[in-house]
Parts: C-alpha cells; sequence; structure tokens
C-alpha cells in the first residue's frame, strides 16, 4: 500500500466480519416479510433502520415496525433470527492482521450497527475463538452508531472520533467496503480505501 498514514478506523460488516446482506433479505422474505429488499439494502435504506442504528428506536420498537410492514404475527425470535441472518463469520486471517496492525498504529472501529447485531456479532465470536478474546480487545476504541447517536456517512460521526483520540484526519486512513461511507470520509479529510473487490488481508498483503 503506498498510502502514508498515522492511524486507521475499520468498518466492520463487511471489512473485519463477513456478512451477506441477501441472506437477511431471504430470511424476511421467508417469514412474511415479502418486500424487505424494498426496504432494507446495503446502500439505501428506510429511515426506521436509521433510527434503529443511531439508537433512536428501542429493539421492541423495531420490531413492531417489522410487524407492521409484514402484516403477519411474528415472534422477537424470528425476527431477530432474520435480522441476524446477514451475520457470518470472523476469519482468524483478519484476527492475526489486526494484532499485527495493532502493535504498528493506533486502530479504532466505526460501525453502523444497532443493538441486536451488537449481541449477535459477540456471540459469534466467542463462540468461533472460545471466548479467547472480545472484538473491542483488538481496538484502542470501539463506536458502535447506535451507542455513538450518529451513522455514517454524516460528518460528525467522524469527526467525533478524530477529536477524541487527538487524530490527524488527513494521516488517518479509513476502510470501509460501502461507497457512500468512504466520500463521507472523504468530506472530512481522511484518506480512505473503499474496499470493493478485495480483503484487508490482500489490503495489507506487504506485512
Amino acid at each position: 500500500m503506498n498510502l502514508k498514514f498515522k492511524a486507521i478506523i475499520f468498518d466492520l460488516g463487511g471489512v473485519i466480519l463477513n456478512i451477506d446482506y441477501q441472506k437477511t433479505i431471504s430470511a424476511f422474505k421467508t417469514i412474511g416479510v415479502s418486500n424487505f429488499d424494498e426496504l432494507y439494502t446495503q446502500a439505501k435504506q428506510n429511515n426506521v433502520f436509521d433510527d434503529f442504528e443511531i439508537g433512536k428506536l428501542s429493539e421492541n420498537e423495531f420490531r413492531n415496525y417489522i410487524r407492521s410492514v409484514a402484516k403477519v404475527d411474528l415472534t422477537n425470535e424470528q425476527i431477530d433470527f432474520a435480522w441476524n441472518a446477514m451475520l457470518l463469520d470472523l476469519p482468524k486471517s483478519r484476527v492475526g492482521l489486526l494484532k499485527q496492525l495493532g502493535e504498528k498504529y493506533p486502530i479504532y472501529l466505526y460501525s453502523n450497527t444497532n443493538s441486536i447485531h451488537l449481541k449477535a456479532f459477540r456471540e459469534i465470536i466467542a463462540k468461533a475463538y472460545e471466548n479467547e478474546f472480545l472484538l473491542e480487545d483488538l481496538f484502542i476504541k470501539t463506536y458502535y452508531s447506535h451507542e455513538l447517536g450518529m451513522r455514517k456517512p454524516n460528518r460528525s460521526g467522524f469527526e467525533k472520533i478524530c477529536d477524541e483520540n487527538n487524530l490527524d484526519s488527513q494521516s488517518t486512513l479509513f476502510i470501509d467496503d460501502s461507497e457512500q461511507h468512504v466520500l463521507g470520509a472523504n468530506e472530512v479529510g481522511l484518506q480512505t480505501v473503499w474496499l470493493k473487490d478485495k480483503t484487508i488481508t490482500d489490503l495489507f498483503s506487504d506485512l
């Protein structure tokens, strides 16, 4: 990599944790939400999902919205299972890479997520790695949108992370698999990589 940087901010889903949005769309269709793909995609989503990602909606308010759209009497468990279907695995190679990078740079995590997903991917990682570590252990600090009250691609989240950690935006690298988030980071002067056709292990292969 030819970029010169002193710190790195990572996205989570699609960069560190493998995800597949189609699995959630398919799972919701299976339980009766036939138009879920019109409400939620990687690039654009209904405002309800945005509100859930910044902590404006509780878990039950989110679930009740899904029930109102589905017009089906779904249980909390059915909704959570479908919603979490997109969350896959955390490859060991990426864990190793993050540990290596953490020895050379201050590294941070900034994820658009929600309380249901947070519990689910913590369980996935705990089970896969037999409670060897928490995801949060790999970073100096982790920022989850529903706790932060801000989400990508808005400037405010990037600015807060830089301000809190005394990061110079021009010497900080941001890596995300969503183009709109990369464009938002560019607006505050961050160096960026849109991780479109490769993985972070490809990106840092020189390590």
